[in-house]
């Protein structure tokens, strides 16, 4: 995580944790508790992981080398009470959910940060929210006479501009339409962010003044501009398939908890449009691209220039494909998987095995793109992903990562230290949770025009 926290939350609790009671709190036990009150929360908080640290004052979800994790100050967790703790948990997933972690940097950032929380927490209900906290059509905590004393004209103007522009603000709206609205407050919240005089200096210090600080985010929304465009698309990849997991099992359970009817409706919507498996399978061969360093006399040498020539990079990968010898995996879903990848890895050596419980060395081929390969049976025994998953690993000087093409009905294999992607047929399913760090892809049928 960026070192810069000026994003972090300026908001206190009503009580402060000490560092005994901060080193006895648990996560696990409120984690648990989601499930039974809010299973749609749940669903999408068991795809993250979760660490605890110090790092940061509150805590904030991040997206990074294509992993969504959810960071948690003890200290600050200790001192909220169980409603605030699940409310704060339904709070990072709904800026999953938006996709606030992988949209592109707003400018001004501190107003764009303002904007995400009031469109949240427009959902949770406020005695889930830290007191204080940041919510549409209500106004900041008035002013002690003995708080206006300490702080400067400019600081009270600040504090109570932002505060009646806030409490104007209908609920439920977006944050694109919040961030808009407070354009008129942009240089109020960027000179309090920056300590009221143009310098960088504590969000919301009031000058150092002994004001209270201008209430701002509950969480911490660093690092959120800092992913690469492959890392931006793979994680909204991960967390739409986490939404749709979460969606259709809260519609087929009929338990929604307290997300609000009007925003079922939006997130069906969200999930109507299915994500190509074809986009997943793109993200995993490049991902798992290495970089070739080779001369060129084309190119200037930076620190030679016009005495040795230049390097010039090319990027190729190595896959292994294990196929899965059950009979579910027929020569129409290969030709289906081997279509898509002869179109998006042009440049991927892929290398070919035949498995059962264990990995059939003799059946190596490498991928002639010529056509797509037959099934040719070599085992006929059950399935065990260990055996691939062992193979791949003891081969990792030969490949970049590997696909296991498989109809999913085996026990979780355990982890893996290359990349590993599951390509599930058509019709069936993975019969595990797989590892965040791994791939699904789930193939579909083309649909055939009528």
């Amino acid at each position: 995580m960026a070192k810069n926290e000026s994003t972090a939350t300026d908001l206190a609790p009503a009580t402060t944790a000490t560092d005994a009671e901060a080193a006895a709190f648990e996560l696990d036990p409120h984690l648990i508790s989601l499930m039974w009150s809010e299973p749609f929360f749940s669903t999408i908080l068991r795809k993250v992981t979760k660490e605890k640290t110090d790092k940061i004052p509150t805590a904030g979800v991040l997206a990074k080398d294509g992993q969504i994790r959810m960071w948690w100050n003890p200290k600050f967790l200790a001192s909220l009470t169980p409603p605030q703790v699940k409310g704060l948990c339904k709070h990072e997933c709904y800026h999953l959910i938006f996709e606030h972690t992988t949209t592109r940097r707003h400018d001004p950032h501190i107003v764009w940060n303002y904007a995400t929380d009031l469109a949240i927490n427009s959902l949770i209900p406020e005695e889930e929210l830290p007191e204080g906290g940041l919510i549409p059509g209500k106004e900041f905590t008035p002013l002690t006479a003995e708080q206006k004393g300490n702080m400067s004209d400019e600081a009270v103007g600040r504090y109570e501009r932002v505060s009646a522009k806030i409490a104007s603000f209908p609920r439920e709206m977006a944050a694109e339409w919040y961030f808009g609205q407070l354009q008129d407050v942009a240089d109020d919240l960027v000179n309090e962010e920056k300590g009221g005089n143009g310098q960088p200096g504590e969000e919301g210090d009031g000058e150092g003044e002994g004001g209270p600080g201008m209430p701002g985010p509950m969480d911490d929304h660093d690092g959120w501009d800092e992913l690469t465009d492959e890392e931006r698309e793979l994680v909204r990849g991960k967390v739409k398939q986490a939404l749709d997991d979460a969606v259709r099992e809260a519609d087929r359970s009929g338990q929604w908890g307290s997300v609000p009817s009007g925003m079922r409706g939006t997130l069906r919507d969200m999930i109507s449009k299915e994500i190509p498996w074809q986009s997943v399978l793109k993200q995993f061969c490049g991902m798992t691209r290495r970089a070739n360093r080779t001369s060129n006399v084309k190119r200037l040498n930076r620190k030679y220039p016009g005495i040795h020539p230049g390097v010039q990079k090319g990027y190729t990968s190595s896959i292994a494909i294990y196929i899965d010898q059950s009979g579910s995996v027929d020569d129409e879903a290969l030709s289906l998987f081997f279509g898509e990848l002869k179109n998006l890895a042009r440049q991927t050596k892929i290398t070919i095995f035949n498995f059962d419980t264990e990995v059939d060395t003799d059946s190596e081929r490498e991928w002639d793109r010529s056509r797509n390969p037959g099934i040719e049976r070599t085992r006929c025994g059950g399935t065990d992903f260990r055996a691939p998953t062992k193979h791949a690993n003891k081969n990792k000087s030969r490949f970049d990562g590997y696909l296991i093409l498989t109809d999913g009905e085996c026990s979780d294999p355990g982890p893996s230290r290359l990349k590993r992607g599951y390509v599930i047929c058509p019709g069936r399913e993975l019969y595990f949770d797989a590892p965040r760090r791994d791939f699904v892809i789930q193939m579909k049928q083309k649909k055939v025009a009528a």
